[in-house]
């Protein structure tokens, strides 16, 4: 068994990580994890860069199109750009992930590969072609984790319900919907793209016996499953 991604050795101390979607939200959250413990980051974005740091490389990329960019060959592969609107839903988060993540699964370093998915995709509370487009990448996660497994590489997912980022400003500044999202947690609030970051960071850097799996991060909301928007 090929063992190229350090699973019977020691970590390399500084890795080379690679995320999709990094300029705003979740993505930008989990770039700066990796920065704050002294990892490199190459973060691919249709938008500029947000992030200033000596060890931040930024692509200007849509996921919809072939990478061409010459990055270093990742041992962390994170795959977060998305999109809320229907029309790009499937393109976007599902054939763009997909896209991505190929152009980097035969990284002789690579260790592990993480989906940022969504609660939706789990109870179906949300716009028709989102929910196909997220639960598509939870079955294709899964295709990958057995695909990759025989190299000794965990692949996951996340799944977040509500989380403030500003892709969900439109209900972070409205009290009344604000009220009735977080009325549809047990916990009664929303997660902070910090905390995904964080799930992020153990699947891929702690973790060595989790994959397959998508790990659901909702506050409790899948137990009452109405959709607010």
């Amino acid at each position: 068994m090929g063992m190229g991604n350090d699973a019977m050795g020691a970590a390399p101390s500084s890795l080379s990580v690679v995320i999709s979607g990094t300029s705003s939200g979740i993505g930008k959250a989990i770039a700066q994890r990796f920065l704050r413990e002294g990892h490199h980051v190459v973060g691919f974005d249709v938008a500029g860069p947000s992030i200033d740091h000596p060890c931040y490389e930024h692509v200007v990329h849509d996921v919809r199109d072939e990478v061409t960019a010459q990055v270093v060959s990742p041992h962390i592969l994170v795959s977060n750009a998305g999109t809320l609107e229907e029309a790009d839903a499937i393109d976007v988060n599902l054939k763009g992930a997909i896209r991505f993540v190929e152009h980097f699964v035969d990284s002789p370093a690579l260790r592990s590969v993480l989906f940022v998915a969504s609660a939706s995709a789990r109870n179906g509370a949300e716009f028709p072609l989102y929910v196909a487009s997220k639960a598509g990448l939870v079955g294709y996660m899964k295709n990958l984790a057995l695909r990759l497994a025989p190299r000794g590489i965990t692949v996951n997912s996340v799944s977040p319900g509500g989380v403030v980022t500003p892709a969900n400003a439109h209900i972070l500044e409205s009290d009344e919907l604000y009220a009735q999202v977080l009325a549809e947690t047990l916990l009664g609030k929303w997660a902070e793209a910090d905390e995904v970051a964080d799930l992020v960071w153990y699947l891929t850097m702690v973790n060595r016996s989790i994959t397959g799996e998508d790990i659901l991060m909702d506050n409790g909301e899948m137990l009452r499953s109405n959709f607010v928007w």
